[in-house]
């Protein structure tokens, strides 16, 4: 038997109930079956479950893309991978390496139409597979192929984020504080804005330069150009979406770069372009990242020794409850399922 939480669309509204049916059957050529040990949410995992009434996932679906757990069978033709491994697939499956596919998108785990992994046991391709950073709890290792990822991929992949740089990272959420933490290990300057003193707080022990309460400084963009001297930063993480996109290109510095990656407040911005031009910045969207940039990540969080921020361990019966907890905001960092 093979136990896992389902989003169900009932009289227009979604629920997460729990369900149990049959084992999956061996893997096939190329796949590999794993026994689910941890899993971690993201925030798109609430917006999957809010409009999954509306068409943003199907009946049945199983929600969650970011999960550890160990080799139980391998199927014809896998190499590299025993019975006995712990390993982590990644958010976007097909995305080996290389330039990203659109037809990606429709194959990211936990959304659409493809099941995701809040289940006990998962049949996952072998090529999308990382072995997580060793120092690495179960419950930490899960927390990396979204939220951890795609900070990396902004920063490091694409941004290339050296020692004495200025990065401002918006906010306390997982992707936030994954920048916080893989920024401030190669030297940089890291700005987080909250508007909780006690998130900032904690923001400080992680090793930020400089918060911002953005409630009682709602020209938070005014305040990093005072911090930096007038230059600005060189690095944004853009978590905010509408509602913090002009203040990111007046706080950006001089040829430096915002890192397109939330959508708090929506999805339909309308940038001031001709400041950004004028600056001779730019604006990377960021969509996650492939099978080899995570591994990449797992090798830097084992040399950096870097442990991932967790709020709370649900246990699995309890999945409804993390996404309760989520929706609140209170957290500061990952909530992660037990199986």
């Amino acid at each position: 038997m093979n136990q896992q939480f389902q989003i169900r669309i009932k009289d227009a509204k979604a629920q997460l109930q729990a369900h149990t049916g049959a084992a999956p059957h061996e893997p096939a050529a190329g796949q590999v079956l794993l026994q689910v040990s941890a899993a971690s949410l993201n925030y798109r995992d609430l917006l999957t479950l809010q409009g999954a009434a509306s068409g943003a996932a199907r009946d049945g679906l199983v929600p969650l893309s970011d999960a550890v757990g160990t080799v139980l069978a391998v199927g014809d033709g896998v190499r590299g991978w025993q019975v006995g491994d712990r390993a982590s697939p990644n958010f976007f499956p097909a995305w080996v390496d290389g330039r990203f596919d659109p037809s990606h998108l429709q194959q990211a785990l936990g959304g659409g139409n493809t099941d995701g992994v809040l289940s006990q046991k998962l049949l996952v391709s072998a090529q999308s597979l990382v072995a997580p950073a060793a120092h690495l709890s179960d419950e930490e290792a899960a927390t990396l192929p979204c939220a951890g990822l795609t900070a990396w991929h902004a920063m490091f992949e694409r941004g290339q984020v050296q020692a004495g740089e200025t990065v401002l990272v918006q906010g306390t959420g997982g992707v936030a504080l994954f920048g916080l933490q893989l920024a401030a290990a190669v030297g940089a300057r890291v700005i987080v804005t909250s508007s909780s003193h006690a998130k900032l707080e904690r923001a400080r022990q992680l090793g930020a330069w400089a918060t911002i309460h953005y409630g009682e400084t709602p020209d938070w963009d005014q305040q990093v150009l005072s911090l930096t001297e007038g230059l600005g930063a060189d690095h944004i993480l853009e978590l905010g979406g509408p509602d913090t996109y002009d203040r990111s290109i007046r706080a950006v510095a001089s040829g430096g770069r915002i890192a397109q990656i939330g959508v708090l407040s929506g999805f339909n911005a309308r940038p001031d372009i001709q400041s950004l031009q004028f600056k001779n910045a730019r604006i990377d969207g960021i969509c996650v990242g492939s099978v080899a940039q995570l591994r990449r990540l797992n090798q830097f969080m084992a040399q950096h020794r870097i442990r991932p921020v967790i709020d709370r361990v649900f246990d699995f019966e309890d999945s409804p409850a993390a996404y309760t907890h989520l929706a609140s905001g209170q957290h500061f960092g990952k909530l992660v399922i037990c199986l």
